[in-house]
């Protein structure tokens, strides 16, 4: 563990030590860059993200009721529920994320203890890069510990993955967790969203991630993101009546699309656009990680950001200066927005060497044009969930 991050766990630790009783077991779960594969998670397609350093850390240690107790320390804020009666509706308030994955962990038959938790997030919020599902995964990894209890790594993504969408009321795909859980130090993760079988894919030697905040703060379980998931699933009805053994927009292929694109409402006809293209996309991007070739991935990434720009309509105009500035800078392979849009972060593929300068510039320019600062972060990918004490 780095210098920094053994830190954060001293201080969790004195801090949990200072509100409760009893030596936690400290949990942690890291957020998400996607590196392309937007919007095909929930379409049963295929996704290619990397987890990075940004973790959410969960302190945990039992109590001697049934009471539950969740303190966040970044929100300054403690909430107290009781096991025998959970709520069963959302408020809005970010302790329904916790909520969520306790009720689906008692209803797979893990029996919950009484605990206190202490919660700490470094994932930036509202920036795309999947701060709700490194909570979600963190705490179930710390409910689990708290019951001495074990499950598969995919199963605790569902899991989460059903947290979030049926109790918090985002309909997010399973990428998110996914990636929480299953991500490698220095590799990208390709994933097939319908049968879960994923491979680790090592990143390029010499190339880093710069993900840029554009400080636009997004909300998925805001309508647009559901809406455009129904969309999709006009869209999958549409190639139902036409052609045989389409159970999402994953069994469409481009040429099944050109063939009866005609007929569809524009609107839905865009949307189906980008999510067959995309899947092709990313596995052509897979395949040129394995053959080291960054001016391919970085073409790919591109493509990517005009088909979300102008087909599923999911960026905005922060997003697209960023990228549009990438496309000039000096030792930029490839540049698109990341998440699930209508703000965020974009994530660019640079030369180590050019980093220093692409950071600065940026800045300068985004400020300049904008208003805004942006957050500027370099980003190395890293291990997915662990108990680190």
């Amino acid at each position: 563990m780095s210098t920094e991050k053994s830190a954060v766990v001293a201080d969790l630790i004195r801090e949990f030590d200072r509100k409760f009783d009893g030596h936690p077991h400290i949990i942690q779960a890291p957020g998400r860059v996607n590196l392309i594969g937007e919007h095909t998670d929930y379409n049963d397609g295929f996704v290619l993200p990397a987890a990075i350093q940004f973790q959410t850390s969960v302190a945990i240690a039992g109590r001697k009721d049934d009471r539950l107790v969740l303190h966040s320390l970044n929100y300054g804020e403690q909430v107290e529920f009781d096991l025998r009666n959970l709520p069963d509706q959302a408020r809005g308030h970010w302790s329904d994320y916790g909520i969520g994955v306790a009720r689906k962990l008692r209803a797979a038959g893990t029996p919950l203890p009484g605990s206190n938790l202490l919660i700490l997030g470094e994932v930036p919020q509202g920036a795309g890069l999947s701060s709700s599902a490194s909570l979600e995964v963190a705490l179930c990894g710390a409910f689990l510990e708290a019951a001495s209890a074990a499950m598969k790594g995919s199963d605790i993504a569902r899991l989460c993955q059903a947290a979030e969408n049926e109790f918090v009321g985002s309909r997010c795909g399973i990428m998110d967790q996914f990636v929480s859980v299953h991500g490698r130090k220095d590799h990208a993760l390709l994933l097939d969203c319908r049968s879960l079988i994923y491979e680790h894919q090592p990143l390029i030697e010499g190339i880093r991630l710069v993900i840029c905040n554009s400080m636009v703060r997004h909300a998925h379980a805001g309508g647009e993101y559901n809406q455009r998931r129904e969309q999709c699933d006009a869209a999958v009805r549409f190639f139902q009546e036409r052609k045989p053994g389409v159970r999402a927009l994953r069994d469409v292929s481009m040429e099944d699309f050109q063939k009866y694109q005609a007929d569809l409402p524009e609107i839905i006809r865009k949307r189906a656009r980008h999510v067959i293209a995309e899947n092709a996309r990313v596995l052509r991007a897979s395949d040129a990680l394995a053959r080291h070739d960054p001016v391919l991935f970085g073409q790919l990434m591109w493509d990517s950001h005009a088909s979300l720009r102008d087909d599923f309509q999911v960026s905005c105009r922060e997003l697209d200066f960023l990228v549009k500035f990438a496309e000039k800078a000096n030792g930029v392979y490839g540049a698109r927005m990341t998440g699930g849009g209508f703000g965020g972060c974009t994530v660019t593929l640079v030369k180590a060497e050019a980093v220093e300068e692409f950071r600065d510039k940026v800045e300068d320019e985004y400020e300049r044009a904008t208003g805004k600062r942006p957050e500027i972060y370099v980003c190395s990918a890293s291990d997915g969930l662990k108990t680190v004490s």
